[in-house]
């Protein structure tokens, strides 16, 4: 009967997106940002890999993040707001709340 249990839970675990909760594919990448806080100071990052719905971001130094702010793609040349997901040491997982817009230095 445990055999059973298990074939049965089997087929559930690739139809899931793993212990991330991510919801599409992420895109390996290393692209120049700042992330733009509420008092349009900005801290320096990189992009590690991005989504249609999110993105890592990687540090030089330790920063303490809002839970909201923006995201300015230097190598696009485009904004975004985005939410804090998680942040642990100089890495951070955002998710985009709104449309990328175009954005010139």
């Amino acid at each position: 009967m445990n055999e059973q249990s298990n074939q049965a839970d089997a087929p559930a675990s690739p139809t899931n997106d793993g212990d991330d909760g991510r919801q599409t594919h992420r895109q390996r990448t290393l692209k120049q940002a700042r992330a733009v806080l509420s008092d349009f100071s900005t801290v320096d990052c990189r992009i590690r890999d991005v989504s249609q719905g999110g993105a890592h971001l990687v540090f030089g130094g330790p920063v303490s993040l809002p839970e909201a702010f923006r995201l300015h793609n230097v190598s696009d040349k485009t904004i975004a707001p985005v939410e804090l997901k998680w942040q642990r040491g100089l890495e951070a997982g955002i998710a985009f709340t709104g449309p990328q817009e175009p954005h010139a230095e």
